[in-house]
């Protein structure tokens, strides 16, 4: 539509210097004869463009016109663009660039003035991930029934039919917030666990309230068993050990081993197989059950590679 061409290269020229009309053009995906009539409808409904020729010529929009006031500080600013790049590099969703494309226009952003860079793309990565959230946000906004296959901590395998209500980012993956019809009560599903998923025709007939408040309740109320650790760590592991097992050290010795303090989710192998791969480096002092899980472990790699 050309009212919707006339609002993005107005958009384009806001947040750009001097563009030509060969660039508005492919941009636009239509001819230069065409991109000249809209500059000269712009025109007239007041927009200040001004023509340059030559080799670096073409069109801008005077700096009167733009934004020169801010509701915010450029501090504020210039953290808004962080926080949305970053949501950008995680969250597929042409809205939030259109957002951040807007906000751009709003004052003299460069990309060389941030200085700060925020990357969630791993996110993205595995498999059907960034589909399952497309799928599951559109069921959420439709107020559709979804079900699917989901395999727990523990190995087992069940179909699951929910009601969707919350996507929610955290601990390095994304989590579904929904009412399972089956358990009558509100779950939390990670979607690395999800497959075979399935938005049904089906309709979500009740209210469920402030999801907000829901979504924080359920991270409060949170039932899963900790099990706490303490551990015996030589030096050359301190940076990896803080970073991956999130520890507190209460006691340092001259050397410069360490004994830190920490937990791990009941049934979780993240922890676990970090213990594992630090070898020889980290001893467990304690719990009694952790370091028999470790040498039974150790025992079923031993006899794997036995000759």
């Amino acid at each position: 539509m050309k009212i919707d061409r006339l609002i993005g290269i107005t958009m384009y020229l806001l947040n750009r210097n001097v563009v030509s009309a060969k660039e508005l053009a492919e941009r636009f995906e239509v001819s230069v004869r065409t991109i000249v009539r809209d500059i000269g409808a712009l025109s007239i409904a007041g927009i200040p463009i001004s023509s340059s020729t030559g080799a670096s010529g073409g069109y801008e929009i005077l700096d009167t016109f733009k934004l020169n006031k801010q509701i915010t500080t450029m501090e504020d600013y210039f953290f808004i663009i962080t926080a949305l790049k970053g949501m950008c590099s995680a969250y597929d969703n042409k809205k939030i660039n259109l957002t951040l494309e807007k906000l751009l226009t709003a004052g003299h952003y460069k990309d060389e003035e941030q200085k700060v860079f925020i990357d969630f793309g791993v996110v993205r990565e595995g498999g059907n991930i960034p589909e399952f959230v497309r799928e599951i946000e559109e069921a959420i906004h439709k107020k559709s029934i979804v079900e699917f296959d989901y395999t727990d901590s523990t190995g087992q395998i069940s179909h699951r039919r929910v009601e969707p209500l919350a996507l929610n980012y955290r601990w390095y993956a994304w989590y579904l917030l929904a009412y399972c019809t089956e358990k009558n009560d509100y779950r939390f599903f990670k979607l690395n666990r999800i497959t075979y998923l399935n938005v049904t025709n089906k309709s979500i007939n009740c209210e469920h309230g402030n999801v907000p408040e829901l979504l924080e309740k359920k991270w409060s109320n949170d039932t899963r068993r900790y099990i706490p650790m303490k551990l015996l760590c030589k030096a050359e592991v301190r940076v990896p050990v803080m970073e991956y097992m999130k520890g507190k050290v209460v006691e340092e010795y001259e050397n410069g081993d360490f004994i830190i303090e920490t937990r791990g989710i009941e049934n979780e192998r993240i922890w676990f197989s970090m213990l594992l791969g630090f070898g020889d480096s980290v001893k467990v002092l304690e719990p009694q059950e952790v370091i028999d899980m470790l040498k039974e472990k150790a025992l079923q790699i031993q006899n794997l590679y036995r000759d």
